[in-house]
C-alpha cells in the first residue's frame, strides 16, 4: 500500500539527533519490484526506534506465531535485524532500549563471533535469553524467520519454513527457579577455596563404608618377572681408558654411564577391572522449596505493538512480511507465498548484477591496461626521437673534433699555404 506503511508505523523520537529513519523500498535486487518493499534502515551507524499498534489481545490456550522477513543486502558487519512483542500500552514516540516487551526475535550479527538467532521473552520483569545457540543467516538474501510459542510451554524456531531448534520453555530458558537446590543448612568452611562449587554436597548423605570408588586395582594374579630388575645405566662396554690416564693423580679410571637398553622401569602390576567398582558417588540433592510450576510461561496478556529496537553500524537491511497470528499453518503458508514466491527471482536478479559488474570490471581493467599500453609505447617513440638526435648531434661533434685534430696536425708550411 505505498506510502501507507507511515500511517500505522511511528518513529521515535527518544533518541532525537542519534535515530534513524526507516525507509520504503524493495532494495537493490529483488524478486519482485512492488511485493518485495519492504522497510530499510538508511543511515549508518543509527539507532532505529519504530513501532505500529493493533487490537490488542491474548495467547492464552492459544498457539503465538511472530514471523517477518529479513535482508541484509549490505552485508551487515555489525547490527541487529530483530522484532519486539510489546504491550498495548507502549508509548510509540518514547519507545527505545529499555521499554518494556514481551517477545524479541531475530538475527543478530556483529563480526565472526556473534551470529545468532535471539529469542528472549520477557517474564516477571526480566527478559530471559535462551540457552541453545540458534545460527542465523548471515549472506544478503531476504530469509524468513518463524517463532512458534505452544499452549503446552513448547516452541519451535523456523528459519525459511524449516525447523532449526525447538524444546521447552522451561528447559531452554531459566523462567523458574530450579528444581533443586543444595542444602540451605549446610555452610562452607572458612579455609574453603573462594570459588564456590556450583552444588554442594547433602549432609545428612554419608558414603557406604562398603563403597569402593577404585576404578582399576592390582592384579593379584600378577607377578613381577625374575628379570626384570635391571639397572636404568650401565658402564659404556666400548669405552677405553685413556693412554694418559695416571691412577695415582687422576684417581681410578671408571668408564662413563649409558643407557642400559635392557632397563624396563619400576615394574607395575597389570590393571585390571575392579569387581567392586560403583562409579563416581555422587552426593543426592534435596528438593528447592521455592520451586513452583508454571503452566502458563507461554501467555501474555495484552500483546498490542509490534516494533523495532535496533543499533546498525552499516544500515541497509529491510523488513518485510510481518506477521503475527496464532496458526501456525497460515503462518507457513503466508511465509511460502510471500518470501517463497520471490527468492528466486531475487538470487537471480543479485546474479545477474554481479555479472554485470564483472564484466563492466574486466572492461575497465582492460581498457585501462590498453591505455598503459599505449603511453608506454609513446613514451618509447619519444625516447627513441630523442636517441636519435642525440646521435646527430654526437657526430656533428665528432666531425668537428676531426677537423680540429687535424688542422692542428698540418705542416708550418702546410699552415701557411692555407693562410695565403
Amino acid at each position: 500500500d505505498g506510502d501507507k506503511w507511515e500511517d500505522r508505523w511511528v518513529h521515535s523520537t527518544f533518541k532525537g539527533a542519534e535515530a534513524g529513519k526507516f525507509k520504503l523500498t524493495a532494495g537493490k535486487f529483488y524478486g519482485d519490484a512492488e511485493k518485495d518493499k519492504g522497510i530499510q534502515t538508511s543511515t549508518d551507524a543509527r539507532f532505529y526506534h519504530a513501532s505500529a499498534k493493533f487490537e490488542s489481545f491474548s495467547n492464552e490456550g492459544k498457539t503465538l506465531v511472530l514471523q517477518f522477513t529479513v535482508k541484509h543486502e549490505q552485508s551487515i558487519d555489525c547490527g541487529g535485524g530483530y522484532i519486539k512483542l510489546f504491550p498495548k500500552d507502549t508509548d510509540q514516540k518514547k519507545l527505545h532500549g529499555d521499554s518494556l516487551y514481551y517477545v524479541m526475535f531475530g538475527p543478530d550479527i556483529c563480526g565472526p563471533a556473534t551470529k545468532k538467532v535471539h529469542v528472549i521473552f520477557g517474564y516477571k520483569g526480566k527478559n530471559l535469553l535462551t540457552k541453545k545457540d540458534i545460527r542465523c543467516k548471515d549472506d544478503e538474501f531476504s530469509h524468513l524467520y518463524t517463532l512458534i510459542v505452544n499452549p503446552d510451554n513448547t516452541y519451535e524456531v523456523k528459519i525459511d519454513n524449516e525447523k532449526v531448534e525447538s524444546g521447552s520453555l522451561e528447559d531452554d530458558w531459566d523462567f523458574l527457579a530450579p528444581k533443586k537446590i543444595n542444602d540451605p543448612e549446610a555452610k562452607k568452611p572458612s579455609d574453603w577455596d573462594f570459588l564456590a562449587p556450583k552444588k554442594i554436597n547433602d549432609p545428612e548423605a554419608k558414603k557406604p563404608s562398603d563403597w569402593d570408588d577404585r576404578k582399576k586395582i592390582d592384579d593379584p594374579e600378577d607377578s613381577k618377572p625374575e628379570d626384570w630388575e635391571k639397572p636404568e645405566h650401565i658402564p659404556d662396554p666400548d669405552a677405553e681408558k685413556p693412554e694418559d690416564w695416571d691412577d695415582e693423580v687422576d684417581g681410578e679410571w671408571e668408564p662413563p654411564m649409558i643407557d642400559n637398553p635392557e632397563y624396563k622401569g619400576e615394574w607395575k602390576p597389570k590393571q585390571i577391572d575392579n569387581p567392586a567398582y560403583k562409579g563416581e558417588w555422587v552426593h543426592p540433592q534435596i528438593d528447592n522449596p521455592d520451586y513452583e510450576a508454571d503452566d502458563n510461561l507461554y501467555r501474555y496478556t495484552d500483546v498490542g505493538a509490534v516494533g523495532f529496537d535496533l543499533w546498525q553500524v552499516k544500515s541497509g537491511t529491510i523488513f518485510d512480511n510481518i506477521l503475527v497470528t496464532d496458526d501456525a499453518d497460515y503462518a507457513k503458508k503466508v511465509g511460502e507465498e510471500t518470501w517463497g514466491a520471490t527468492k528466486d527471482a531475487e538470487k537471480k536478479m543479485k546474479s545477474d548484477q554481479d555479472e554485470q559488474e564483472k564484466k563492466e570490471r574486466e572492461a575497465a581493467e582492460a581498457e585501462k591496461k590498453a591505455k598503459e599500453e599505449e603511453e608506454k609505447k609513446d613514451d618509447g617513440e619519444e625516447e627513441d626521437e630523442e636517441e636519435g638526435a642525440s646521435d646527430e648531434k654526437d657526430a656533428d661533434a665528432d666531425d668537428e673534433t676531426d677537423e680540429k685534430e687535424a688542422e692542428d696536425e698540418a705542416t708550418p708550411d702546410e699552415q701557411a699555404k692555407d693562410e695565403l
